[in-house]
């Protein structure tokens, strides 16, 4: 599972006009589900995001998680990040979840991070959702939670 993460001043998505979900200062993390993750994965994930230390300490040194602030999370669904682009000028999609198997664990990873976390906000899987934020830095980082390898 993928999760590209950005420290925000706010951010905000709007399904058809409509705002489904806003955070202030946190974190907004698109999510990409691969074809073989699953809940271990999302589980590692949320731990990453929530524990990775991008937040300033007194010293202006990114020391402090989400946690340690206790920031908005606000987590959007986004299956073009499992896209492999290494040739070509068109993505190819064949290493991302089936699309019921990537809204299967979106869900899980919103639900786990709600149990985990005061304030979460989601955008909407499989909707033409409108992400507006501003990145704060900008800092924003890559991070990825892989199975095992299969045999």
């Amino acid at each position: 599972m993928i999760g590209l993460l950005q420290r925000v001043s706010e951010a905000r998505v709007t399904v058809a006009g409509e705002p489904i979900a806003q955070i202030g200062p946190g974190l907004l993390v698109l999510a990409g589900v691969e074809r073989h993750d699953g809940e271990a994965q999302a589980d590692r994930l949320l731990e990453r995001v929530l524990t990775y230390r991008v937040f300033p300490d007194a010293e202006d040194r990114m020391n402090r998680s989400l946690a340690d602030t206790g920031g908005g999370l606000l987590l959007v669904p986004q299956f073009t990040l499992a896209a492999d682009t290494r040739k070509g000028t068109r993505p190819g999609f064949a290493s991302a979840a089936a699309p019921e198997e990537g809204e299967r664990l979106f869900a899980y990873l919103v639900e786990r991070a709600r149990a985990r976390h005061g304030e979460v906000g989601a955008g909407r899987f499989g909707a033409d959702m409108q992400v507006s934020l501003t990145n704060d830095g900008p800092v924003t980082f890559w991070l990825q939670a892989r199975p095992p390898e299969a045999s």
